[in-house]
């Protein structure tokens, strides 16, 4: 739910009661319905351009660079050597953007059931959607599962970037987060919970829940360690190394529910849920 009222946008949600988020608004860019959701653009006047979609922002051109990539490169850098990359959603690009930032991947899938956000984010967000040009990214229209599921094993990486319908962070959604872990561990046999500030999402907050098939793989320390040198001629603004390391160290409130175990309980858990990323 959101609402525009004397020259700002609000994106308010029934599960958060009496919390918000509001940016003021410069401009409308663009308005209309896709066949799956509403579609919003603005200028906002400190954010840049925003995508909004069914009423929840899902990139600002200032603070993008934050969740495109930390849900990029923290998997990738995990990762002896990706070559196949499959992102689910994600139609700004933004992710594409980065995932082509690594020289070794040979292709980048992207598929997104919304043509519209698409098309939308081509003309108003050209920094993020730019990399749907490049050579290496193939763009599929279609749904996510069922894309999957029928190419099974072809990927190296699959990064889910669509908006979740229940909330992912730890202050306003601890539970559901608990939830996605321990659905994770029933599956993968090494699993991760990171998170990264970002302003302009509720709670001012992103997380992102990792797993691998790879029971070696541990996530919170890279196998790419990058240097400054590196970092600056990939373009990066928010990403490196020691902050992936330290995107995994949680508060003590989180950690007493995410990893159990370490605080004593023996790690019991009572719900299942499916993974984001």
């Amino acid at each position: 739910m959101s609402s525009i009222e004397n020259g700002w946008f609000r994106e308010m949600n029934d599960q958060w009661p009496g919390y918000s988020v509001g940016l003021k608004i410069e401009k409308i860019l663009f308005e209309g319905k896709s066949p799956y959701q509403d579609i919003l653009v603005f200028q906002s006047s400190t954010f840049g351009n925003v995508l909004v979609l069914d009423g929840c922002i899902q990139c600002t051109e200032r603070d993008e660079c934050c969740y495109q990539e930390m849900i990029a490169h923290l998997p990738i850098n995990c990762h002896p050597d990706p070559k196949q990359v499959l992102v689910v959603g994600g139609g700004d690009g933004g992710v594409v953007r980065e995932v082509l930032r690594h020289p070794g991947v040979d292709k980048v899938t992207l598929c997104e059931i919304d043509e519209k956000v698409i098309e939308v984010c081509k003309m108003y967000l050209p920094n993020m959607a730019v990399s749907m040009s490049d050579p290496r990214c193939h763009v599929h229209v279609g749904d996510g599962v069922q894309f999957m599921k029928e190419h099974k094993n072809c990927f190296d990486i699959i990064i889910t970037d669509a908006p979740d319908p229940i909330g992912e962070n730890l202050w306003l959604d601890l539970p559901i987060v608990e939830q996605l872990l321990y659905g994770c561990r029933s599956l993968f046999p090494s699993t991760g919970y990171a998170f990264a500030g970002m302003p302009t999402y509720a709670s001012g907050q992103i997380g992102f829940v990792m797993a691998s098939t790879n029971p070696d793989v541990t996530f919170n320390e890279p196998l790419r360690v990058l240097s400054d040198e590196e970092i600056a001629e990939m373009g990066l603004k928010f990403y490196n190394s020691d902050l992936h390391r330290a995107a995994f160290v949680l508060p003590q409130f989180a950690k007493k529910v995410l990893y159990p175990a370490v605080n004593g309980d023996g790690g019991k858990k009572t719900a299942v849920h499916d993974a984001d990323t």
